[in-house]
């Protein structure tokens, strides 16, 4: 009870509900629709077969691996960029975009080279036969076109900084129509294609984070923004803007790769133990990303307003944002929980193939199991979310890098000893990954609580 009357005592205060939700709800709907283009990517793949499905998840979270230092890094302009427009520097926020392009385009050489050896790992931890050529099929579209996807990423940043996250909105809501449609041409083959099953959904990926792009930029050339941000003059490298986006973003650059590093890891080993066991999986994570991305979206609004707080000087207001971040994601996460505990198995046989498939039908209660595990954890995630953004958003970074990867990282030896040693089956060893997500979210309440963060000095005012 208390918690609603907070929620409404403090909706129209600096930082409450209101700008909270002004600011995040065009997010939500951005990671939404992100969350959209994966799950229909894999859902129509799971209408030709399993083996497609669980390669294009394999294939994304590889991707995603790759490419997540120097996202995490290019990712913390959003509060750099957020903190110098609350100090009144708007022609700093462009100069600190423009060093988050850089990095980001010298990324893309350094994936590309690095692609083939990640390719060996699927054979040294034995992915099935009938998934592995799928897999990097899908892999290595995407790394080609991965300089589109991490381009999208970091120009939304920079309107995300500014408060303009409608503008990120419009662009993931094209991109997302441009992936569905040609997920259903050129997966099933129609208008006279060839089916292609992955790499048509590769495909439709990459084309729909080109389409985000070109709007994206766009946005950043007219005239509005040109005048007020001083964007003409900010096309040159600033040493000082990128050391301190170095110094504060490197944490969460680190920290996204080697979660993701973890990640990938774990999914490989769940797939490693059969078809069935790949399958469940892959729709479990799938139903948890759908759940979890829209709470990106408050994790993202609320590092841009703790950051503009926090570069204006108001600590306490950051504070307040913080925790309407909280109370939101509680509301948003408490649906989701209602429908993992009750309604699973109408969940699984979304995914169920065109066909009969005998490996789906052993796969059904297994993914039962894991989804209602799976919500012991969906109210936490709520609260992490918005603990990390404030965290992030204050610059402290370190921290959150330090427990989040500790956390990830005691996944790897928890499913290597429950899967090699013990033989336990994927559902104890899941359990066991959600007891460590309850205890991580545990360290960084009382982090938060501890109130260091509001000390911390990122920028300094010219």
């Amino acid at each position: 009870m208390n918690l609603f009357k907070q929620y409404f005592k403090d909706y129209h205060k600096k930082g409450g509900t209101k700008e909270l939700l002004v600011l995040a709800f065009p997010m939500i709907i951005s990671t939404a629709c992100d969350g959209i283009m994966t799950f229909t990517d894999r859902l129509f793949l799971a209408k030709i077969g399993p083996e497609q499905m669980n390669a294009a998840m394999g294939g994304a979270v590889t991707f995603q691996m790759m490419i997540f230092f120097f996202m995490g890094l290019t990712g913390y302009s959003t509060a750099l960029v957020a903190q110098y427009f609350g100090a009144g520097e708007r022609f700093n926020s462009t100069k600190a975009a423009f060093q988050a392009i850089l990095i980001t385009i010298l990324a893309w050489p350094i994936i590309l080279i690095i692609k083939p050896f990640v390719v060996s790992f699927y054979y040294v931890v034995d992915i099935p036969a009938s998934q592995i050529n799928y897999q990097i099929d899908y892999l290595n579209i995407l790394v080609w076109g991965g300089l589109f996807g991490m381009l999208r990423y970091t120009l939304g940043c920079y309107f995300t900084g500014i408060g303009k996250t409608k503008v990120v909105m419009v662009a993931t809501i094209a991109a997302m129509v441009v992936n569905v449609l040609l997920d259903y041409i050129l997966i099933f083959g129609k208008f006279g294609f060839e089916p292609m099953g992955v790499k048509g959904a590769a495909i439709g990926t990459v084309s729909g984070a080109a389409f985000a792009v070109a709007i994206l930029t766009v946005a950043y050339f007219t005239r509005a923004n040109r005048q007020m941000f001083g964007v003409m003059s900010s096309f040159r490298f600033n040493w000082r803007i990128m050391k301190t986006l170095i110094k504060f973003g490197y944490p969460a650059g680190l920290e996204f790769f080697l979660n993701f590093l973890a990640f990938f890891i774990m999914v490989a080993l769940f797939h490693s133990q059969g078809d069935v066991e790949a399958t469940a999986t892959t729709i479990m994570f799938n139903w948890d990303l759908v759940s979890f991305i829209p709470l990106l979206g408050i994790e993202v609004a609320v590092t841009s307003l703790v950051g503009r707080y926090m570069g204006a000087g108001r600590p306490q207001v950051a504070h307040r944002a913080a925790l309407s971040g909280i109370r939101t994601g509680i509301f948003y996460s408490a649906i989701i929980l209602i429908l993992f505990v009750f309604i699973p198995e109408t969940l699984v046989r979304v995914f169920q193939p065109q066909s009969s498939d005998a490996v789906f039908e052993k796969t059904v209660k297994l993914a039962v199991s894991m989804i209602r595990i799976a919500a012991l954890y969906v109210l936490a995630e709520a609260v992490m979310v918005a603990l990390i953004g404030a965290l992030r958003g204050a610059g402290d970074t370190f921290f959150t890098m330090a427990a989040s990867v500790s956390a990830h990282w005691l996944f790897v030896p928890v499913l290597w000893i429950s899967f090699r040693i013990f033989n336990l089956s994927v559902v104890t060893a899941w359990f066991l990954l959600v007891l460590v997500i309850l205890i991580f979210c545990i360290v960084l309440i009382m982090r938060f609580r501890s109130e260091k963060w509001k000390t911390i000095k990122v920028i300094e005012k010219q």
